[in-house]
């Protein structure tokens, strides 16, 4: 192993020159990654329904195809499921990256085509150490192990070839070989699906790992290094792992996780913010501390960009690479080589740079809560508030929720305001069914809910009548289309109610 980490030291930092080549010519890169799409899939039964045969630029594969959202793509998805093939993509699909759902489903399944794993995938964590190294050249990061906090993975039973699983299981599960070498921990560690067993066996297997870099949620990954602390007696991660240099996240904001993750590290360390998702892998920080992520152009996926005020109409436009404006938020609508085309992704995002294009999370299309990498949004909490009121009595008002973050003593909940009609005879009860809802609605939020590893019991404050229309009010938003925001991710909106509230708080 020690051989080989210096050569394969030298291919990174090799692939620079390609990089610079798409990062240079991202409009070529991208004309490009659509025509071979478009030709790949021809012959399919999609490829035939909308005339690939006969598409030949941008303008004409925008007028042809529709934009379509996950509902729109389940029938295919569910009969490749089922065994079928040629459907959306040439290539045969057998994996499925679960993810969470809809407003019709608890959970969603992305096809994962081999061109997906190696083209995009694949090709992108490879440039992410390529542009690593060209600010770090004396990096010793591949003389040593990469923690991977994965998910699980399991078979589905509609297809004896199909499995599907968490992103993260389905990119281990098919890594290439130099890939095992690599990282940590073993295989069965890092596929098992019971978190409170799988943090003990990961906490116990990579102690004496030389770790030089750690991938991962930032939620489950302080609980890894906190039972790690805990376990070593050590005071700080770097005790454990002294050449530990880099930590790699995405997914969800990072930054009321950074000031925790430096004290228990207990050195400065680099970071890397990554955005890739079940879909793909779309960008990546390539300046450490610099504002946004580097836009990928030239693996596999053809990205147009929905202003955010098209969302809704019956025919929303996208524009291109070329149209895009700084600072405004654009929802990504994505062609893909697992044969998802003009999929609406339900991000949205803006540009920090132009020249070359580098582009920043800004949220979801809806209100939603993702501190944590649960994922929920309006539908299920509205769906979860129904079911609570109709099993306790309760008639609600109106409501607004926000994450609570993780601190030194305490795992991270969602906290509730809610202004009731008609209280609960018990408020905690109230709460119980309203968890239960929650998980029975999506399985990320269920998953992060386990034996409360990561999530709590969610805390709800009962709040006296009228304070959202008072809210309403100091903002000038009272009356009309105004309504108070049902999620955020962060707690700006939520402290200012608590605050007007606090003269004649209650909590039952």
């Amino acid at each position: 192993m020690k051989l080989l980490s210096p050569a394969i030291s030298s291919l990174v930092r090799s692939r620079l020159w390609r990089i610079e080549a798409w990062k240079n010519n991202p409009l070529d890169a991208q004309r490009e990654v659509l025509q071979d799409l478009v030709t790949s899939a021809q012959y399919t039964e999609f490829g035939r329904k909308y005339n690939f045969s006969n598409l030949f630029n941008v303008r004409d594969f925008k007028a042809a195809v529709p934009i379509h959202e996950y509902d729109d793509m389940k029938p295919y998805i569910q009969r490749i499921m089922k065994g079928e093939q040629n459907i959306i993509w040439n290539t045969p699909i057998y994996w499925f990256a679960k993810s969470s759902g809809t407003t019709s489903d608890k959970s969603k399944f992305i096809p994962v085509s081999d061109e997906s794993l190696k083209d995009s995938h694949y090709k992108a964590v490879k440039d992410v150490l390529t542009m690593y190294y060209q600010f770090n050249p004396d990096s010793e990061l591949l003389t040593g192990k990469g923690l991977v906090l994965g998910g699980s993975h399991n078979i589905n039973p509609m297809n004896n070839e199909a499995q599907y699983g968490d992103l993260s299981a389905v990119l281990l599960q098919n890594s290439p070989f130099w890939g095992h070498w690599l990282r940590t921990p073993d295989l069965s560690i890092a596929l098992m699906d019971e978190w409170e067993s799988k943090i003990e066996k990961l906490a116990e297997s990579t102690i004496k790992e030389n770790v030089t870099s750690v991938s991962g949620v930032p939620t489950w990954t302080l609980v890894l290094f906190k039972r790690i602390l805990k376990i070593t007696g050590k005071k700080t991660i770097v005790e454990v792992w002294p050449s530990l240099e880099l930590y790699m996240h995405g997914g969800v904001s990072f930054t009321p996780y950074k000031e925790q993750f430096q004290k228990i590290i207990g050195k400065n360390i680099n970071y890397l913010d990554l955005y890739n998702a079940s879909e793909g892998f779309f960008a990546a920080q390539d300046i450490p501390g610099g504002e946004g992520m580097l836009l990928f152009t030239d693996h596999g996926i053809f990205i147009e960009f929905m202003p955010v005020s098209e969302y809704g109409k019956k025919d929303p436009q996208t524009i291109s690479l070329q149209d895009v404006e700084l600072g405004k938020n654009y929802a990504p609508v994505i062609s893909t080589n697992g044969g998802l085309w003009r999929y609406l992704l339900g991000d949205t995002i803006q540009f920090t740079s132009l020249k070359p294009f580098r582009i920043k999370v800004s949220g979801r299309l809806k209100h939603y809560i993702n501190a944590f990498g649960e994922e929920v949004i309006v539908d299920n909490t509205d769906k979860a508030i129904a079911i609570a009121s109709e099993k306790t009595g309760a008639v609600v008002n109106d409501y607004t929720a926000a994450p609570v973050y993780f601190s030194d003593t305490a795992n991270g909940a969602h906290e509730w305001l809610i202004e009731f009609e008609k209280e609960p005879e018990s408020l905690e009860t109230f709460t119980k069914e309203l968890d239960a809802a929650l998980k029975n609605n999506n399985s990320d939020y269920e998953a992060k809910r386990h034996k409360d590893i990561a999530l709590g019991l969610p805390i709800i404050h009962s709040l006296k009548k009228g304070i959202f229309s008072r809210w309403l009010h100091s903002k000038g938003k009272l009356g009309g289309q105004h309504k108070v925001p049902r999620l955020s991710n962060e707690r700006t909106l939520l402290e200012e109610i608590l605050q007007m509230n606090s003269a004649t708080f209650v909590n039952k």
